[in-house]
């Protein structure tokens, strides 16, 4: 797995750092050039197991998506807060008419599940702009989760979250933001409104997908939701 090259890259730091006959300039101009390397060869790995990827006779996310996806469940796999080679990925920069969730097993490269997902109703209407982390926002909040417990809510089976990024979306539990099956999330539903119906900032599934993709991801697995308004750095921390 590419997490494990953090390590080695840590060390090589450390190492020009204990170099005695180095100037200050000459160790700027050697973490910038192993800072480089890192970045190339973390983007190169992505991009090796993007092109790798079994469709599964689905469509895959966009490249750039799914990279900012990857190297966040790199860095949570590291630290543990994640546990599961499972990565669900919900693109909220595209149509709420469009399947924009994917369910990937990293483990064998493969595309397990594409589903409509609902964002909250105050975070826009067929697209989703607007995202909030405060309680009765209404709105979906953006960023990393560790999905937690399976239990029997008001929308039957349904699976608690808990966001990872401080002031992003380290509410999630508070605020009942979980993943839960609806009724407006369906082709109907669309056909009928010219757009997926909106939650109350929750990541809404159909029905006929809920056991199956809650059940997969449950306990400790990844999921980002994605939109260009903010973009994820790897220095950027993450809760552990």
């Amino acid at each position: 797995m590419i997490y494990k090259i953090y390590p080695l890259l840590v060390f090589l730091l450390l190492s020009f750092g204990k170099d005695s006959t180095s100037t200050p300039e000459t160790k700027k101009e050697a973490t910038k050039s192993i800072a480089k390397v890192e970045k190339l060869t973390v983007e190169a790995k992505i991009e090796g197991v993007y092109h790798a990827l079994n469709p599964n006779n689905y469509q895959l996310p966009e490249l750039r998506t799914f990279s900012e996806a990857l190297k966040g469940f790199y860095l949570l796999k590291e630290r543990g807060v994640v546990q599961k080679d499972i990565l669900t990925l919900i693109d909220f920069s595209l149509s709420s008419n469009t399947k924009r969730l994917w369910v990937i097993d990293l483990a064998t490269n493969t595309v397990l599940f594409q589903s409509l997902v609902a964002h909250g109703r105050n975070t826009g209407e067929e697209y989703a702009s607007v995202f909030s982390n405060n309680n009765s926002s209404n709105q979906s909040s953006l960023g990393f989760y560790a999905t937690g417990e399976i239990y029997q809510g008001k929308h039957g089976v349904s699976l608690r979250l808990d966001g990872l990024e401080n002031g992003v979306n380290d509410n999630a539990r508070e605020r009942g933001v979980v993943m839960h099956a609806a009724d407006y999330v369906s082709e109907s539903f669309i056909r009928n409104n010219k757009r997926l119906g909106r939650s109350q900032g929750c990541p809404a599934i159909p029905f006929e997908l809920r056991d199956k993709i809650i059940e997969t991801i449950k306990n400790k697995s990844c999921l980002y939701i994605y939109h260009p308004s903010r973009s994820f750095a790897m220095e950027q921390k993450l809760i552990s």
